[in-house]
Formats: structure tokens, C-alpha cells, sequence
């Protein structure tokens, strides 16, 4: 998806769409983390530490559980 940025005061600003924002859970409340390899940029929404725990511990559980099954599926 290509976009182009906007003038915003003295800086530039870029829009993202609803789905977007939607998929990644992502509301007017949450942080972003922006960061820079020196050739491209990287928003990233900070995540409660305590969701990223459960989180982590679920995709875990699925993988011991259903592993061998998920890579078959993926073959």
C-alpha cells in the first residue's frame, strides 16, 4: 500500500486507515513505538507487558499441543 504524507504544522503526517488500525488492535489511546534502520520506518504498538505474557504463553501452548499438525499443514 503506498501512501503520501501530509503537512501537519511544520511537520508531516501520515494517515492510516480504519482496517489497518483495526487488524493491528490499534485506537487514539494506544503508544507507537517508531523506529529506523536508516533506510526505512517501523511503527510499533506498545503492548501491555502483562497481554504480551499471556499472549506468548498461548501461542506456546498451541505449538506444544498442535505443532507437528500446523507445520504438516503448512507442507
Amino acid at each position: 500500500m503506498e501512501k503520501a504524507l501530509i503537512k501537519h504544522g511544520n511537520s508531516l503526517a501520515i494517515v492510516i486507515d480504519k482496517p489497518v488500525l483495526d487488524l493491528l488492535q490499534i485506537t487514539a489511546d494506544t503508544k507507537i513505538e517508531l523506529t529506523t534502520n536508516g533506510d526505512s520506518i517501523m511503527l510499533t504498538p506498545v503492548r501491555d507487558k502483562k497481554r504480551q505474557a499471556r499472549l506468548q504463553a498461548a501461542l506456546q501452548k498451541i505449538n506444544n499441543q498442535f505443532g507437528d499438525d500446523l507445520k504438516k499443514l503448512a507442507e
